[in-house]
């Protein structure tokens, strides 16, 4: 084989792997770009359910712009595997490292985040419901429900803020959630008192109520104490009413029972002292 021959033939293998090399390009440019426009619908799908269901709007962004730059990072990284430029394993390796330093680093802050997401997106509670908290002894008015904490004011005019993670992770009594509540007061009298009479005056200050629902109400006789007789009240009043109304109830009963002759008696003891011979 002469000189020009191997020299034609080193040029049609240079030549060759060249245009295989600006094939592949080629075809990956294609995939890259209708890749990138069917991200871009499966984001607008994304947006478009989740504002159906009324998602909270920054949330929806968030979800859509996680999806996007994931997918995005994904097809490019693909990509590049496929067009042999960098080794597959060497890219899972620093994949793996990298997350695995990141969830150490940002363990709390990526639960808070994911609790906040949970609250917007299931809608335990939303802002102006009135909350109780056990877990930690709060309870409040929600203000803000944000990415890392939800911020509520108690009835005093504090600001608590609450990591997301942990109102996700535990019982959250929501008061409000509901239109109506039933509003129970339990009072005790004396053994001496009238019972029937007791009973009818707290039937009478229902129904003088306007407030009250027209719906179940209950007058009975709770229990039968060591000093006294509980009797108590259940009716339906509107979740705004609940507490105005609870207040004026309380103040009238007691108001009755005095002119009624009803007493209200406290804890007491009696002591019988027994006589000694001398």
């Amino acid at each position: 084989m002469t000189v020009l021959e191997k020299i034609f033939l080193y040029l049609e293998g240079k030549v060759g792997g060249f245009a295989d090399f600006v094939l592949k390009a080629l075809l990956a440019l294609i995939i890259y770009f209708v890749a990138r426009k069917l991200i871009g619908k499966l984001c607008v799908l994304i947006r478009k359910n989740m504002l159906k269901f009324h998602a909270d709007v920054a949330i929806t962004s968030f979800v859509v712009s996680l999806v996007k730059y994931s997918l995005n990072i994904f097809l490019v990284l693909t990509i590049i595997v496929q067009l042999n430029l960098v080794k597959e394993s060497s890219i899972t390796a620093a994949i793996a490292s990298a997350g695995v330093a990141v969830s150490l680093a940002l363990q709390g802050g990526l639960s808070n985040l994911a609790g906040g997401v949970l609250i917007l997106l299931l809608k335990p509670f939303k802002a102006g419901d009135y909350i109780i908290f056990p877990n930690e002894n709060q309870e409040g008015t929600v203000r803000k429900i944000e990415m890392y904490y939800t911020t509520i004011s108690s009835v005093d005019n504090r600001i608590i803020m609450i990591p997301n993670a942990n109102l996700t992770n535990s019982t959250i009594v929501n008061v409000t959630a509901m239109e109506k509540r039933k509003l129970e007061i339990k009072v005790g009298i004396s053994y001496s008192s009238d019972l029937k009479e007791a009973k009818g005056i707290l039937q009478r200050l229902v129904e003088a109520e306007p407030r009250f629902l027209a719906e179940e109400q209950q007058f009975f006789v709770d229990s039968l104490g060591e000093s006294s007789i509980t009797v108590g009240l259940r009716a339906w009043v509107r979740t705004d009413d609940y507490w105005p109304v609870k207040w004026e109830m309380n103040e009238k009963i007691k108001q009755e029972f005095d002119q009624a002759g009803i007493e209200i008696p406290y804890p007491q003891l009696d002591v019988h002292l027994k006589e000694q011979g001398n």
